[in-house]
């Protein structure tokens, strides 16, 4: 007879925000799955990203690169040292739009929504580009802003003319001056570049479900902030598709735009970038499905496990790759979704690290514990249906 097949248990979690990277909760769960498992079993770390923070490092990690360093600026415009990736044979530059507009760099000052711009990310591409990439992934999850990539192109070379023929200001507050747009400036190599814009979302540029309404809130936006930005990325995209020659429909309704304050719009009429899903960016680059092909078990998760999980982030990307029958156990820092939702998404069970009262600040000091613990009974649970380990 046959010895039966070793388990395989496979942790496959995005960061938890402002808690632990995917590394580390990666780790942090399968401590608690050998807990259970012990040496019964075999463990795959398998940390991944959706186009947000940690894609950097994840895309790095499987090229088996160092990060580049450069001198940007944050959100607010201040100087900020900045990174970005370039793959084993130079040829694709990785650029994580966060580490130049993200929300924690400006945490220091009130949120200025309407202020905060991209033009960062434009100098970490031109950085790219001396480097030497002919193939450009921006990973714009993160941002605090939501200026359309006005800013990026803007850094880029080209000009979004008032009425007067001058700049408009940075940020959404200049996206309704708009009346014209220069390309003629452009860097001839961002021109020339293969641009794919990686995003976590499936969200639309405007509306109900746009990039104010849905995401403007978390940058700072008001009720009439958000009224302001909705109106302000409408402009943009028709001056955008006058100035191209596009269906207005074209950039109103394509799924993702909405990502990152817009951040892709520009981008997109601009220099024919492709928008991607992050999440399925990464798995590409990792070998999500054979690394899946064989599990026991696989537990996953992120800082929050709701309705946007299902919409292109990690969680999204594990339960389409991984093999039909195959237990999902998300591990997330709060669950918003029933038991009933979670089961018709495909995943087994979701449980919240939280064990007890306590205030966010406590969870995020304890966040590897947690996760490890919660790791723990979840392996318990799934150990207890496996053959030979009904009463371990």
């Amino acid at each position: 007879m046959h010895a039966p097949r070793r388990p395989l248990i496979v942790a496959a979690p995005d960061s938890f925000k402002g808690s632990c990277s995917a590394a580390a909760a990666a780790r942090a769960m399968l401590l608690g799955a050998r807990s259970v498992f012990g040496d019964d079993a075999d463990y795959l770390a398998l940390p991944l990203a959706d186009g947000g923070e940690g894609t950097l490092d994840a895309m790095l990690e499987a090229w088996g690169q160092q990060s580049r360093g450069v001198r940007a600026a944050d959100a607010l415009g201040r100087p900020r040292d900045a990174r970005y990736g370039m793959s084993a044979d130079g040829a694709t530059a990785i650029i994580e739009a966060a580490e130049a507009n993200g929300l924690p760099w400006i945490a220091d000052r009130p949120l200025q929504p309407l202020d905060a711009d991209t033009a960062g990310v434009g100098t970490i591409a031109l950085a790219a580009l001396d480097g030497g990439g002919r193939e450009l992934l921006l990973c714009i999850g993160g941002s605090a802003t939501s200026d359309g990539g006005v800013g990026l192109l803007t850094a880029l070379g080209a000009r979004f003319l008032d009425e007067r023929g001058q700049q408009v200001r940075p940020g959404a507050r200049g996206l309704a001056d708009i009346r014209s747009v220069d390309a003629a400036g452009l860097d001839r190599r961002a021109i020339a570049a293969g641009w794919r814009i990686a995003v976590d979302v499936d969200n639309p540029l405007c509306g109900p479900r746009g990039a104010a309404a849905v995401f403007g809130p978390q940058k700072g936006a008001g009720p009439d902030d958000i009224a302001a930005i909705d109106a302000g990325l409408a402009h943009l995209a028709r001056v955008l598709a006058a100035t191209t020659g596009a269906e207005l429909e074209d950039y109103l309704d394509r799924p993702g735009l909405g990502a990152a304050g817009g951040m892709a719009l520009a981008a997109v009429a601009l220099l024919g970038a492709e928008t991607v899903a992050g999440s399925d960016l990464v798995a590409e680059a990792i070998g999500v499905r054979a690394a899946m092909r064989g599990a026991s078990l696989v537990l996953t998760g992120e800082g929050r496990f709701d309705s946007q999980s299902l919409g292109g982030k990690v969680v999204d990307l594990v339960r389409r790759e991984v093999p039909h029958g195959t237990p999902i156990v998300v591990i997330a820092g709060s669950v918003r979704l029933t038991a009933a939702e979670t089961r018709a998404a495909g995943v087994t069970a979701a449980f919240s690290i939280a064990d007890g009262p306590a205030t966010l600040d406590e969870l995020v000091s304890r966040a590897e514990e947690c996760v490890a613990e919660t790791a723990a009974h979840a392996c318990a649970l799934i150990a207890a249906a496996l053959p030979g380990r009904e009463r371990a």
